[in-house]
């Protein structure tokens, strides 16, 4: 047997394939000046870490999962919560590290499953393929008999076939087939999302490792299983999968672009955006400029609240104020 996705190249996939190109472009052609691109790094990992366990019910907030790679204690977290941020950290750097492998196979995916879901597993053994029936939701995946066969299938179209596509298209795929063959006992949507990192760094669509897709599916994890789930009951067509993986993506490398911005070279003082920043800059794009009422209001916090988000931003060079003491507003900065 042989792997072939079935999809459609729709119109509304093919205009966010050209946007994702345009704003890869302009945030590679940013990528020139490579003092910063250690810290954003840095700032990826930590999100791509906590996104792709939160979707699995880890409690940690982005900040705690900082700490975690800084090498601070918490005492409050869980020893289960850090022990799998730590190992999708591992993880993460097995990828990074596998980057430029033009070939893989079984054994690699057991040694990043192993990775990732060792010490925190339920059921099954970490780094092996699933001998029991498993059932995610009302979906009852292959049963284990059938999962190393269509590893071996999924793995030859990967190494072969998905070359001939765009890493937007094979890396998405690939996420879908990975969650559909359900291959391990536990610890697949960890795995599932790695690999999709995986594709898209060997294909160098992410070549400074700076894009966290992750953070896309972990903002609305019910529409990321709808999602999902959608496939089986459109008979098994991957176009509306590729139609909402390519807008995460579109999405992500917005976010990207934003970030980038606060780490090139500038008068303004460099900072890790937190996610109600990056909710507020979006904001600001989207209108053009707010007041700060309007601000506050639409991120429901206190004054003091947006204060302490505004502030840094400014230091940054990120926004700025116009008008009056009554009447001023904060927009993006213009230069």
């Amino acid at each position: 047997m042989v792997f072939i996705p079935q999809f459609t190249i729709s119109n509304h996939l093919l205009t966010l394939s050209e946007e994702i190109a345009v704003l890869r472009e302009r945030i590679q052609s940013a990528a020139v000046e490579l003092s910063w691109i250690p810290a954003l790094q840095k700032d990826t990992r930590s999100r791509n870490v906590h996104a792709s366990t939160a979707i699995e019910g880890n409690p940690l907030t982005l900040e705690q999962v900082r700490a975690i790679e800084e090498g601070r204690t918490l005492v409050a977290a869980g020893e289960r919560s850090q022990r799998e941020v730590l190992n999708y950290f591992a993880g993460l750097r097995y990828v990074e590290k596998n980057a430029d492998k033009k070939r893989l196979h079984h054994e690699h995916v057991f040694t990043l499953h192993k990775i990732l879901a060792d010490g925190v597993m339920d059921q099954g053994e970490a780094g092996r393929y699933r001998t029991i029936h498993v059932r995610v939701g009302n979906y009852v995946p292959p049963p284990p008999d059938d999962v190393s066969p269509l590893m071996f299938e999924l793995l030859e179209w990967w190494n072969k076939k998905s070359t001939e596509l765009s890493p937007v298209l094979s890396s998405s795929i690939l996420h879908h087939r990975f969650e559909s063959i359900h291959p391990f006992a536990d610890g697949n949507g960890r795995t599932g999302r790695a690999l999709a990192l995986w594709e898209l760094y060997r294909r160098g669509f992410d070549t400074h490792h700076i894009f966290s897709v992750d953070e896309f599916y972990w903002e609305d994890r019910p529409r990321y299983y709808a999602a999902l789930d959608a496939v089986r009951r459109d008979g098994d067509n991957l176009t509306g999968w590729l139609e909402y993986s390519a807008e995460g993506l579109f999405k992500t490398l917005k976010q990207v672009w934003l970030r980038v911005q606060t780490f090139q070279p500038g008068p303004g003082k460099k900072i890790a955006l937190r996610p109600k920043q990056e909710r507020l800059l979006r904001l600001l794009a989207d209108h053009g400029s707010m007041s700060p009422s309007d601000i506050w209001s639409a991120l429901d916090i206190s004054r003091q609240g947006a204060m302490d988000l505004i502030n840094p931003l400014i230091e940054a060079g990120m926004i700025e104020r116009t008008g009056g003491k009554k009447t001023g507003r904060y927009g993006l900065r213009k230069s």
